[in-house]
This record gives C-alpha cells, sequence and structure tokens, in this order.
C-alpha cells in the first residue's frame, strides 16, 4: 500500500507502468535468471515489488477521518496479473 496523489488517474497508470518496467514477467529476456515460476510469468516479479512496498502505513486521524493531503489516496497494489482475494485489516488504535 502507498499514500500518492489520488486526484489525476494517470498516476495510477504511471505507476503501474513503472513496476511493470522495473520488474517484468518471467517471460521477459533480462528476467531469465529468475527461477520461482510455478504460478506464471507474474509470480515471482510480484514478490519481488511486494518486497518493495511497505507491508503497512499509519495514518492519522483526526475528528474521525483520515488526515491526508488534498490531494491523497490510499493505493492498495496488487502486482499478480490475475485477480486475487485480498483482505485488508485495519487497526485504531
Amino acid at each position: 500500500m502507498l499514500i500518492q496523489e489520488n486526484a489525476d488517474p494517470e498516476v495510477q497508470i504511471d505507476l503501474r507502468n513503472y513496476f511493470a518496467r522495473l520488474v517484468p514477467p518471467t517471460s521477459d529476456p533480462s528476467m531469465s535468471y529468475l527461477t520461482h515460476t510455478y504460478e506464471g510469468v507474474d509470480d515471482m516479479p510480484a514478490h519481488i515489488k511486494s518486497a518493495m512496498m511497505p507491508v503497512s502505513l499509519n495514518i492519522p486521524v483526526s475528528n474521525g477521518r483520515m488526515a491526508l493531503g488534498t490531494w491523497q489516496g490510499i493505493y492498495l497494489f496488487e502486482h499478480r496479473d490475475a485477480p486475487h482475494a485480498r483482505r485488508v485489516v485495519a487497526h485504531f488504535a
């Protein structure tokens, strides 16, 4: 998950394209050194991309609302090509 600008949808597209270029699928010749492909060409690249992302976020809450910047939103990245069921857990302290 990331906190990023959320006013322009092109930010999501550019981030997705950046990560795809940075860590292409194992079908790309530049990734031929990867061996963990049991679940497809996006398997190990998804692990690598996940390793570059934070595991949790701390978001301040003020008056019952998330205190994000004017243009900010929370992005939840799915690094696999096929849809997967995911669970997000929120902890309020």
